[in-house]
């Protein structure tokens, strides 16, 4: 791979809970800071002092009465602020950007299985964000079983919703990366060990970005 291509470079890591996402994140920055390449590993939501605060908000089990369009609205702001203090700045000084989830998981979580629509949330995307989409999304799929068979038993707000809905978030990613039309799409096996899903995305990575 020509690392020097992801120079100025937005990349995401999503999918469902427990597929691994963070342990990827942390394998590909370890990867592109060993071939000296300036790079920015984030979280959304969060990565902010204000988002940071606004993730506490939307994950805290005690909030089960939050609605859906008070999820969609919260990740947006938290999501707005990272842009505009890390994502742009970084990006500007061509440094490659990576974040542990961005608007893809708004459609899959809220749009789709939280059922407030795919159009709902991509006006608030469209009104509140400076970018809306990323280079690339990279899908980590995983279902949703195994995926929350990974997870631990302190499990925050959104983890803790129903099995059919985890179903809903794994099938709607897999659906947005096959029919989005405004957006570059990858989707990778996370059935795996952490090397062989980190190898898959260094393939999709370099796929995506060679001429």
């Amino acid at each position: 791979m020509n690392y020097a291509m992801l120079k100025g470079k937005f990349l995401v890591l999503d999918g469902p809970d427990g597929a691994g996402k963070s342990t990827q994140i942390t394998l590909l920055k370890e990867l592109l800071d060993a071939k000296s390449l300036s790079t920015t590993a984030l979280r959304d939501p969060g990565g902010t002092v204000i988002g940071d605060q606004i993730r506490q908000i939307l994950l805290n089990p005690d909030h089960a009465e939050m609605s859906v369009r008070t999820e969609a609205l919260l990740y947006m702001a938290s999501r707005a602020q990272l842009y505009s203090e890390k994502i742009a700045p970084a990006l500007a000084s061509q440094q490659c950007v990576l974040c542990d989830r961005w608007l893809s998981s708004t459609l899959a979580y809220q749009a789709v299985a939280g059922r407030i629509g795919t159009d709902a949330v991509l006006n608030i995307a469209r009104a509140s964000l400076e970018r809306t989409w990323p280079d690339l999304t990279i899908i980590i799929d995983l279902p949703s079983e195994a995926g929350m068979d990974r997870l631990g038993p302190q499990r925050d707000r959104m983890e803790q919703k129903s099995a059919n809905f985890h179903r809903r978030v794994r099938q709607a990613f897999l659906d947005l990366a096959q029919s989005s039309k405004d957006a570059r799409f990858a989707v990778v096996d996370g059935a795996a060990s952490p090397q062989e899903v980190h190898s898959r995305i260094c393939d999709a990575i370099n796929q995506a970005f060679t001429p």
